[in-house]
């Protein structure tokens, strides 16, 4: 879900004057200068401006879920990023300046820091905030959209969905004004079946309400409704509500939860079926494979039982996206972990990598692990990862801010707007 950083300035530019056009973020450029210095505790050694509480949160959560305990830096950097309403903005390079009406909070920032802080038992002060402020913003039809305010969106509520879950709180029992719950607004977004791409889920309707499959929004859709979080196991509960044998879109009335996560798991088998991995379009650009959304297809089919559907995907990936994840950093690293966890893959071994070590590279040293997995303690193994994560991203930076004209775009933006296909 939501994390292919150098792709995301480029989606901004598909997204410019539709209904989702955020405010600028930030004035700062989005490309690093070799002046900048940015926290020794940050996972990653680029610009942060759009992602640094995003992949912080992911590379932590998915560290906490190999069973290797960060380093205490690390985690209070996270923390210390919340503002005093309990809310996260995508990066504050001065924690200690406290926030005003300029800072540029939201959901997705404040939903991933709240799913890791919760699992790394971060303070009840902290994580209560945040799901109080969570709730402060829900929309009038039970979503969240990425800025308060903005009208809701399937990636926003459901990684928010699975922010409350792991805070301890029912999202059945989180009713909005209009007595709307989140998975109301997500049953909402769903494509009917006898609409193309029907059983997905979209991003958002279009002006005319029309809602257009996106395999990315149908990934974190399925986690949403299954009330599942960014690191779903197939082993909980949750994994049970949606059916591994639907063959067909189940429409209808009622049309349940469960329907709407066996139809969206459905749509993503088929989506994957032919190659093994999804494919995205930007424009005047040729169709790339899209290793994101492939592992984040993979988890929510495991999550949605259909585990027999992400064999093909999953080899894809033991493949193919080493290359990426080096560009890409650590919240890609925490994808494919997360993908690997979800099928029962040693992260350790996949396709001869060794994930959590690779993750660990890009960051502080884990405060323990065991010797197999513990990342080195010298700093240049960190920088010799990051200048393969700057190498990777750096060219499309330029590109973005030439296309995208200074405008900032939230980095949940990337992937959403843009055409998905099969």
């Amino acid at each position: 879900m939501f994390v292919r950083r150098s792709a995301a300035v480029l989606a901004a530019t598909a997204v410019i004057g539709t209904a989702f056009a955020p405010a600028a973020l930030a004035d700062e450029s989005p490309g690093a200068t070799p002046s900048q210095a940015f926290p020794s505790a940050l996972y990653g050694s680029t610009d942060p401006t759009y992602d640094g509480v995003w992949r912080q949160s992911l590379a932590l959560l998915a560290q906490d879920t190999v069973g290797v305990k960060p380093a205490k830096q690390a985690v209070d950097w996270l923390a210390g990023q919340q503002c005093e309403s309990g809310a996260f903005a995508a990066y504050r390079p001065d924690p200690r300046a406290k926030c005003d009406a300029k800072t540029k909070v939201d959901t997705n920032s404040t939903a991933a820091a709240l799913q890791a802080l919760e699992a790394l038992d971060a303070s009840d002060a902290v994580t209560g905030a945040a799901v109080k402020w969570l709730k402060s913003v829900q929309n009038k039809d039970g979503g969240w959209g990425y800025f308060p305010g903005t009208p809701s969106d399937t990636n926003s509520t459901s990684v928010v969905i699975g922010a409350l879950d792991a805070g301890d709180t029912d999202a059945k029992d989180v009713p909005s004004k209009d007595d709307r719950t989140p998975y109301d607004a997500l049953l909402g977004l769903s494509v009917p079946c006898d609409e193309t791409g029907g059983g997905a889920f979209a991003f958002q309707p279009d002006k005319k309400g029309k809602l257009a499959a996106n395999a990315d929004a149908t990934a974190a859709g399925v986690l949403g409704v299954l009330g599942e979080g960014l690191d779903a196991d197939p082993d909980e509960d949750g994994a049970d509500k949606a059916s591994p044998k639907a063959s067909q879109c189940v429409g209808g009335h009622p049309f349940t939860v469960e329907d709407a996560a066996a139809n969206g798991a459905l749509y993503l088998a088929g989506a994957v079926a032919k190659n093994g991995y999804l494919k995205s379009s930007l424009p005047g650009a040729e169709d790339q494979p899209d290793y994101g959304n492939t592992a984040d297809t993979v988890v929510a089919l495991a999550a949605a039982g259909r585990t027999a559907d992400t064999g093909k995907p999953l080899a894809w990936l033991e493949k193919n996206s080493g290359t990426w994840a080096a560009k890409s950093g650590p919240a890609a690293y925490a994808q494919l972990i997360f993908a690997a966890n979800a099928t029962g893959t040693d992260p350790r071994a996949f396709g001869g990598a060794d994930l959590v070590k690779q993750l660990g590279a890009t960051g502080p040293a884990a405060a323990s692990s065991d010797a197999s997995t513990a990342p080195a303690d010298d700093k240049n193994d960190k920088d010799a990862a990051s200048d393969e994560d700057d190498g990777g991203v750096s060219l499309w930076w330029i590109i973005g801010v030439g296309l995208v004209g200074g405008i900032g775009i939230g980095f949940l933006l990337s992937g959403r707007n843009k055409k998905q296909q099969p």
